[in-house]
């Protein structure tokens, strides 16, 4: 009778666990629905450690395709915070994906005009965008690798044959039955067999245990498909369709995987069950036989696989872009180069804008700026040629050609400029920014910068519009080589095809290249001891020269002031340096 108590008394315990378990579950399901429906412009707070950053690119690196954001430029931009600062998705699907999204350069009208209606749909449908986002996180991450490390991998395991585990299995059967002719001798084969098994189990189960990670994950996706193919979005008719197709060739991995995938397994609560199970996989081999049968299927699915991550990734790029779009919203009405408070023209006071596209060598911006930016100071340009920038350090050059590029990416990759307006060509991006020395191959900054800008001339042989950006070019040499060069380098980006932004503080490249370039300006005002920047685009070459009269704010010697004034002026006026 008290056995009995005391199993009743352990049976109510385990059930009261398992319950309080599933309403803190569902409570977090419930704040987390509700999260989503109230603060879906908020963005969740990610841990980014480097091993996330190492397969990010994973789903990119498989799905390389011409005119794609090449390193250099990716980096020179900043990109990887640009996509912190939009990663609203909720699984490494979606992840990957939007990655991959900011990095693919759309070329055609057609997709970009599928993404927008896919976008607007998932905003217009709170309920629909909002199941689509459980079944994401539900899916959830693969840990420190990408799947696509997994699948890239499983040709190390090699072809792996069921016929060893089976005819194990089936010598316990005569062993068995010899219990009945000789009890001791069957005693000892089934003891002997068991043993055998247990070792070469673990054997095998090491081999297999990098690759459990994937099949789980894998199994997580279809179901979360599967829930994806119980929601009804018709402006991705497409997708779905895709998606069903290549559910049904993963059909097969799906049944009886509850011994590879069982939570049970490996859980060290004590649960009865679990030893049993535990016990079952050891001796009989039952999760290895399912596991060898799952990876032949998969090996000849792979390509469904990549299918079902491309449609969940596409799904939830489609909601972080919305979700995108209304954390910008606030910025309407911020600093405008007309002044305080300025509504941006053309975006409806909604901080960004859907870009057109037309056929004509151009770019047209309205009251951009940089997405990453507290406050911006909002920027206009209407470019039809090679634009010139110069001006002081910090007087906000490179700001604005980082603005220009990052609207042009955003405006073909997710249909989305933190702008005002913006019209432009299609184009191919490429920029030469923020390189620095490459230690690993000995290459000098001058070698670096020059292969960085050959590239460029080599992309604009294939034809395509190139839209470029170039800051301080050929700053690694010396002035009267860097002068001629960069003259001779920034014409052939002049030509027709391509359309150069570039800034210098070589004034002297304003009036060098002033048939192939139109020149802006950014300017600093020098008062009370202390120097104010507005941050506004002006026409023109700078005028203002304000090196000198920093090192006297700074401080400097008066006569170190005075020597170099004089030396200035006395260059500006007959071009000769006096020492």
């Amino acid at each position: 009778m008290e056995y009995l108590l005391f199993m009743l008394a352990m049976a109510v315990f385990v059930l009261v666990i398992f319950g309080m378990e599933a309403v803190r579950t569902r409570r977090e399901e419930r704040d987390f629905i509700k999260t989503l429906y109230e603060n879906y412009d908020k963005l969740a707070e990610k841990e980014y450690a480097l091993e996330r950053f190492a397969r990010m690119d994973s789903y990119f690196d498989r799905h390389l395709k011409a005119g794609q954001l090449d390193d250099i430029t990716w980096n020179d931009l900043g990109m990887d915070e640009l996509f912190k600062r939009m990663n609203y998705t909720l699984s490494a699907s979606g992840e990957e994906y939007l990655y991959y999204t900011l990095r693919t350069l759309k070329q055609s009208r057609e997709e970009l005009e599928h993404l927008e209606d896919a976008v607007r749909f998932f905003g217009d449908n709170p309920d629909v965008r909002v199941k689509v986002q459980l079944a994401a996180r539900r899916l959830g991450y693969t840990g420190k690798f990408s799947l696509y490390n997994y699948l890239d991998n499983l040709d190390i395991l090699g072809e792996r044959s069921n016929t060893k585990n089976i005819l194990a299995d089936f010598l316990f059967l005569p062993l068995i039955g010899l219990l009945w002719i000789n009890f001791p001798i069957g005693i000892v084969g089934i003891v002997i067999l068991t043993i055998y098994n247990i070792v070469t189990y673990f054997r095998e189960k090491g081999e297999i245990d990098p690759y459990i990670t994937s099949f789980s994950y894998i199994m997580r996706l279809m179901r979360a498909c599967e829930e994806l193919g119980k929601i009804d979005v018709p402006v991705c008719a497409g997708e779905w369709e895709e998606m069903r197709r290549a559910r049904k060739g993963l059909a097969g991995m799906k049944r009886n995987s509850y011994w590879v995938m069982s939570p049970y397994r490996g859980n060290a609560s004590g649960d009865i069950l679990a030893v049993v199970m535990d016990y079952i996989r050891m001796v009989f081999h039952v999760d290895l036989l399912k596991f060898n049968s799952m990876l032949k299927i998969l090996r000849g699915h792979i390509e469904d696989v990549d299918a079902l991550v491309s449609v969940m990734g596409y799904a939830e790029t489609c909601i972080a872009v919305w979700e995108f779009r209304q954390s910008l919203s606030g910025r309407s009405a911020e600093r405008t180069e007309e002044g305080e408070g300025g509504e941006a023209e053309g975006c409806g006071g909604r901080g960004w804008c859907v870009p057109e596209f037309v056929p004509e060598e151009r770019i047209e911006i309205r009251e951009g700026y940089h997405p990453l930016l507290e406050a911006p100071v909002k920027n206009g340009i209407a470019a039809k040629r090679g634009v010139l920038l110069t001006g002081s350090n910090a007087s906000g050059k490179s700001t604005f050609l980082k603005t220009v590029a990052i609207n042009a990416i955003l405006a073909q990759t997710i249909h989305t400029c933190a702008a005002g307006a913006y019209k432009a060509q299609f184009f191919r991006v490429y920029s030469s920014m923020a390189l620095r020395d490459d230690l690993n191959s000995g290459e000098s900054y001058y070698i670096v910068e020059i292969k960085a800008l050959k590239r460029i001339l080599d992309a604009a042989s294939e034809g395509e519009p190139i839209l470029c950006f170039v800051d301080e070019v050929l700053r690694g040499t010396n002035t009267v080589e860097r002068i001629a060069a960069s003259t001779q380098i920034l014409k052939s980006l002049g030509h027709s095809g391509i359309l150069c932004f570039a800034a210098t503080h070589d004034i002297e490249l304003t009036e060098l290249l002033k048939d192939y370039f139109d020149n802006y300006h950014f300017e600093e005002d020098v008062r009370d001891g202390d120097v104010f920047f507005n941050y506004k685009l002006k026409t023109g070459r700078a005028t203002t020269r304000n090196a000198i009269r920093l090192l006297e704010l700074m401080g400097y010697d008066s006569g170190v002031i005075e020597r170099a004034s004089a030396q200035a002026e006395y260059f500006m006026t007959s071009g000769v340096w006096k020492a």
